[in-house]
């Protein structure tokens, strides 16, 4: 029955790993594109002249500006070719389908191709969007779109560095108003770092699964893989609870729906984790193999996929990325090492179960020999 039990946990697993390079794409998408980690720093230095009620900030490490308008008077984005693009107001959100700037904003690298109407020079043609006075976009004047980092970032690529000051043009009725910002290059942590203590941490706690089930120890570490667990369950669900908040979702119910759209692996991997440390605490049977297959989702969905914030100085979160770093690292530490711990303890079972019969039949062969 053991080696039944390893036999799917290796098929759970494969299966978890096949999800995640399946769900990949969609899972990214917290605001169309959003990405994982960056080492451009996008900021807001507001608007001038100032409105009252009119606020703008970045969000999701810079991939999207977001403007909230509470004037009560209708705001206009100026495209890039000094057409109206976007027009924010009481009645809703709309974008202008003539706009050139409608189309190259519907992805981060601006390579959607322009329909035939897609005309500058045209009337506006405006279509909703977007019920409320919250509008959210890419736009390349605030981004980094080369492939290869400037020249000034290529010589010295373990500095800081201003890579410009940014504007996008607004209008209120018939005055101009600007957004203004900067763009700056950030180094990179150093990945290697962070891996290493990764592994470490991994090792260590999937050597809790050499300490023997049926020894005080074993269950001491039985209980402490069952906290760690909830302890990254927690965590993994408040990692992906906190991008939806840094890509602007409104209250409990906006960040439900992104969740649920486009971060359900992650959600789901936070609860199960939390119900496998509880399972594990209640010593109940079968925990090893919950152990084994919780950490496993949670090294894969929590971990593996959030891993990039090692190599990025920006974190698409609402807090520090060297929180975010360590955060991934609980997951990876926690998750791997409890599939480890887990297959490790099933395994000595399978042992112990294996060389059970043996034992009785030599004692059968000697009251037969007596």
């Amino acid at each position: 029955m053991i080696r039944t039990l390893l036999g799917r946990a290796g098929l759970v697993v494969a299966a978890a790993g096949l999800a995640t390079v399946i769900s990949a794409a969609p899972a990214a998408a917290h605001g169309a594109d959003a990405p994982d980690g960056t080492d451009y720093r996008t900021r807001t230095t507001g608007v001038a002249p100032a409105r009252p009620g009119l606020e703008v900030r970045v969000i999701e490490a810079g991939a999207r500006l977001e403007l909230t308008n509470r004037t009560g008077r209708t705001i206009e984005v100026i495209g890039y070719s000094g057409e109206p693009y976007l027009r924010v107001g009481p009645d809703g959100v709309f974008e202008n389908t003539h706009s050139p700037a409608t189309y190259l904003n519907r992805t981060i690298t601006g390579d959607t191709a322009l329909p035939a109407e897609a005309d500058p020079a045209a009337a506006p043609s405006w279509r909703r969007i977007a019920d409320g006075t919250t509008a959210r976009w890419h736009d390349q004047r605030a981004l980094w779109q080369e492939p290869a980092p400037p020249a000034a970032v290529r010589a010295a690529p373990n500095r800081e560095h201003r890579v410009r000051d940014w504007t996008i043009p607004l209008r209120d009725g018939t005055d101009p108003v600007v957004i203004g910002g900067t763009l700056d290059w950030v180094p990179p942590p150093d990945a290697y770092t962070w891996w290493a203590v990764t592994i470490v941490g991994l090792l260590a706690v999937g050597a809790l699964g050499l300490l023997a089930a049926t020894a005080p120890a074993g269950a001491r570490a039985l209980s402490a893989l069952g906290v760690s667990l909830i302890v990254g369950g927690a965590l993994a669900v408040a990692y992906p609870v906190g991008r939806e908040l840094d890509a602007g979702a409104q209250g409990v119910g906006g960040v439900l729906v992104g969740l649920l759209s486009g971060q359900i692996w992650s959600l789901l991997t936070g609860v199960g984790a939390i119900a496998a440390g509880w399972y594990a605490l209640s010593r109940r049977p079968g925990a090893d193999f919950v152990i084994a297959l919780a950490g496993a989702c949670l090294a894969l969905f929590a971990g593996a996929a959030n891993a990039a914030v090692f190599a990025r100085a920006i974190a698409p979160v609402p807090w520090s990325p060297a929180a975010a770093r360590v955060m991934v690292a609980l997951f990876l530490i926690t998750g791997a090492g409890a599939t480890a711990a887990g297959i490790l303890r099933l395994h000595a079972a399978s042992r112990t179960t294996a060389a059970a019969p043996r034992v009785e039949t030599a004692e059968s062969g000697s009251t037969a020999a007596g």
